[in-house]
């Protein structure tokens, strides 16, 4: 891959996506995924794919530090990630390689599956940045739960796998509240315990793509370690500044990467003569 421009630009992403993990404990892949596509101009399936592998991997550098502390909650942890593990690996496997080519055909307007998976992408960053810009404790009373559920942390892991399947993501955003308002753990707990999940799944979500895609192992070894860089470089700064207080900043910066992303896919070739 011939470096430009826009290449380096990716790379000091990918230190940026260590840098948001280790300040905030979750959003690497919405950096991830526009990154791979408009920087490094990757096929959005592929793109969701190397988002799987470098979430996966740079969050394994936060589980294994809050493993020596003592803060992952296994059994609990396990209840959301068998099942998550299980739709990620299957959505990766066998629902991703058959979305057709063309899906809708409206006038100018041509639905492909690799713009269907970029849109739903942008839809969830929207959901995500809404959740990261409002109060927390705001979020916390609209949602009463009175007692732990198993069946409820099991259909969120569901969820979460079918979700990171399509689109690659980590579901951090939605994982740290499932088990803090359902499996009533502390919000440390939850975050490590939310790493740990994240790791496991995306890593073994994304050996569903090893017989389907051709990986540029080069690439994406060199990506991930400049996002383990940023990783360190983040934990060391959190000694020094409160992950919380960057994290409604962040969501503000997601809206506004899914509404680009929004603008790119639908509305210029929509309205192509509304172009400069």
């Amino acid at each position: 891959m011939e470096i430009d421009s826009l290449h380096i630009l990716g790379y000091f992403g990918a230190l940026a996506i260590g840098l948001v993990l280790g300040l905030v404990g979750s959003g690497g892949s919405l950096l991830a995924v526009p990154i791979f596509t408009y920087l490094f101009h990757i096929s959005p399936i592929t793109t969701t794919s190397y988002s799987l592998f470098v979430v996966g991997a740079t969050s394994s550098v936060g589980v294994f530090k809050n493993f020596k502390k003592g803060w992952i909650d296994y059994s609990v942890a396990m209840v959301i990630a068998i099942p998550s593990i299980f739709m990620v690996f299957a959505t990766r496997k066998f629902i991703v390689p058959i979305i057709p080519d063309t899906l809708v055909l409206i006038g100018t307007f041509t639905l492909t599956g690799n713009k269907a998976i970029l849109l739903f992408f942008a839809f969830l960053m929207i959901i995500a940045s809404i959740s990261m810009i409002r109060e927390k404790k705001r979020v916390t009373r609209t949602i009463k739960l009175i007692c732990q559920s198993y069946f409820i942390l099991i259909s969120i892991g569901v969820i979460i796998g079918l979700l990171s399947g399509i689109a690659g993501i980590g579901g951090g955003f939605l994982i740290v509240p499932a088990l803090v308002l359902v499996g009533k753990l502390p919000m440390r707990k939850a975050v490590a315990t939310s790493l740990f999940i994240i790791s496991l799944k995306s890593l073994i979500g994304f050996t569903g793509d090893l017989s389907a895609l051709e990986i540029n192992w080069a690439f994406l070894m060199l990506f991930t370690l400049i996002s383990f860089l940023g990783i360190f470089i983040g934990v060391y700064l959190s000694t020094y500044i409160e992950g919380e207080n960057l994290k409604k900043s962040f969501g503000w910066v997601v809206l506004i990467l899914a509404i680009g992303m929004l603008y790119k896919e639908v509305f210029i070739q929509v309205y192509p003569n509304c172009l400069p």
